[in-house]
């Protein structure tokens, strides 16, 4: 699966901000239903934790597609 990359121009983002900035989802409600269902990886493994910061380098999976955080400062 190739990542598509979603750039942050801070140290970090939360989980359930970068999955509406990134496209995977339309609002942060459906955000939030998909990670306490389990539906969300981060860097493989499944996140239940909706304000876990990623910062660059982490890659969250949701449906068959890939999301890699990149930039920050």
């Amino acid at each position: 699966m190739k990542a598509e990359g979603c750039e942050i121009r801070t140290p970090f983002i939360k989980l359930d901000s970068l999955l509406k900035l990134s496209g995977l989802v339309s609002t942060g409600g459906e955000g939030k239903i998909l990670i306490q269902d389990g539906k969300i990886r981060v860097n493989g493994e499944i996140c239940l934790q909706r304000g876990r910061k990623l910062r660059p380098g982490d890659k969250v999976e949701y449906d068959g597609r890939e999301v890699e955080v990149t930039g920050g400062t």
